[in-house]
Order: C-alpha cells, then structure tokens, then sequence
C-alpha cells in the first residue's frame, strides 16, 4: 500500500470522524479505507483511533500522529504546488477558534462566501468564547480582538486583518421610551447592556466630541455572550456596546439605532493568529485573505 495515500486517509477520517465519509472523498471502499489504518496502526505498534458502530475518535497517540502528519501533508501539497508552478485548491477541514460574536448574519455571510469560493474546505468553527490552545487542540487558527498583538499568545503569529467598530446602540422602543440621548450627559441613568467579557462597569469616562464625561449606566443585564445582549437590545431592554458589523442588518432594517454615532464610537483590532510555520496551508492562507479583504475595516 501506499504509505502516503494512507497518511491522507487517516487525517481524512480523524477530520471527518467517519471511514464512510473519507472513503466516498478520496474515491475508495470503506474497506480499502480501513485496511490504510489498520496498516499505520500496525506499522506504528499502536492503535490511532478508537471505533464503534456509530463513532470514531482519535486516541491519545492518533492525536499526536494526526497533528504531525496533517503539517507534513500540508507541507508536501504546497511544496509540489510551488515546483509545479499551479496554484493549489484549498482543501480539508480548517479548524477555526473565533469571538462569540462571530455567530451573526454579519460574520456568517461571509462563511458562506468563502464557502462558494473554496467548496472543498469544511469550516469547524469554536465559538465558545474560551482562548484555545492552538498547538495542543489541532486547530489551523484562531481570531481574536486586542488592543495590540502584545496582548496575544507569545509564539504565535498574528496578522492584523481588520478594525471593528463598536457603537452604542438600542431598539427604537427602548429610545422612544426612556429618551434619545442628544449628548454625553443623557446618557447618565440609562439601561446598559454590559458585556462581561470587557473592563467595563456602570460608570464609564467616555469621550465626545470635544470633552470627556463620567457616565453613570444602570447595568440591568450582564454577559460574556455578545449575541445574547444582542437579542437583548432588540427587545428594549437597554443599551448595548456590540461591533459595527453584527449589527449591521438590524441597523439597516432599523431594529436597532446608533447612539451618538459621532461621539462615542470606539475600535479594536481583529487578528489573524497561527502558530509559526514556514509554510501556511492553502487553507489557512486563502481563509486569511478573503476576510482581510472582505470584513469591514480591513487593514
């Protein structure tokens, strides 16, 4: 057998969690599928994956061997797509880590756009707000906001792909009925929405036009889950700080207004991070650059 077209179908099946799948993607029998582990486990000496009737999931061992053979796979593509002098087609799982507020219509449109241009990519997106390991859970990249790339993961490379604003926004029911603020000022006593997630309390310094302000909120919902103060705000519960782009359809259909736009609008960077490598993935790199072209405030 093959050694390489078995180190192809065992990532294939750890991505896919299914012989039948890999299979039917790479234009073999289940069968055959299963002989190219079984030779790489008995080769190794040890078992790479765990089976059932219903279930495949990789072992300790697979997941290291799995790790390692996926870069060299990767690796290889691309080296045979540079001597080749073709551009090579993205393909396989990209495992992604992003901001909870990335499930959104905003953020998701986008998916689907890529997903159009790259069909033989499979998304599996994380969104459970946590800062994953990247290295040590398998995954091709993660999207995180900061202030600067100090405040990321030493070891990682990070790439600046966009500036998000925030504004503070509410329902027009809410504002028709406790006020539309005119300025800094009105906006002392108002409901706030306040995401845990960020140093923000009741009573804020924020900035106008031409001054500075302390602000006293009235924080009557708190949460680390940006879609949930979302779907609060559409409902008039208060005030909310949320990115330009997760709101923008509410905006546009006028289920949410901007509060002084002008006046009290912030932005914070949208990076790109991986771990070094010499050589990215068609995947990763092709990812990379549709949303630093197609998210707004690109840089």
């Amino acid at each position: 057998m093959d050694t390489m077209m078995s180190l192809r179908l065992f990532c294939t099946v750890s991505e896919l969690k299914s012989f039948t799948a890999a299979a039917d993607r790479i234009g073999i029998s289940p069968a055959m599928a299963s002989k190219h582990v079984m030779r790489l486990e008995n080769r190794l000496g040890t078992r790479l994956l765990n089976r059932t009737s219903r279930h495949v999931s990789l072992t300790e061992t697979g997941w290291l061997y799995f790790n390692q053979a996926k870069q060299l796979l990767e690796g290889l593509d691309e080296v045979e797509a540079a001597i080749g002098n073709v551009t090579m087609a993205p393909r396989g799982t990209l495992k992604l880590s992003a901001p909870v507020c990335a499930a959104s219509n905003g953020f998701v449109s986008r998916l689907a756009e890529y997903n159009r241009r790259y069909p033989d990519v499979c998304l599996d997106v994380d969104l459970s707000g946590r800062m994953v390991n990247l290295v040590d859970e398998g995954f091709d990249l993660a999207l995180r906001r900061a202030t600067s790339p100090d405040r990321l993961d030493l070891g990682l490379v990070a790439r600046p792909l966009a500036d998000i604003e925030f504004h503070l926004m509410a329902s027009p029911e809410y504002l028709e009925r406790a006020g539309r603020p005119k300025g800094l000022a009105d906006l002392n006593g108002h409901a706030l929405l306040r995401f845990s997630g960020a140093n923000l309390s009741d009573i804020m310094e924020l900035k106008g036009a031409n001054r500075q302000s302390k602000i006293t909120f009235r924080t009557v919902m708190s949460s680390d889950n940006e879609t949930i103060l979302q779907l609060a705000a559409l409902r008039g519960m208060g005030l909310v700080y949320l990115p330009k782009w997760m709101t923008e359809q509410d905006i546009a259909a006028g289920r949410l207004e901007t509060v002084l736009p002008n006046s009290i609008a912030f932005s914070i960077t949208l990076f790109a991070v991986y771990p070094t490598r010499k050589h990215l993935s068609a995947k990763v790199r092709t990812f990379i650059d549709f949303m630093k072209t197609s998210l707004p405030g690109q840089r």
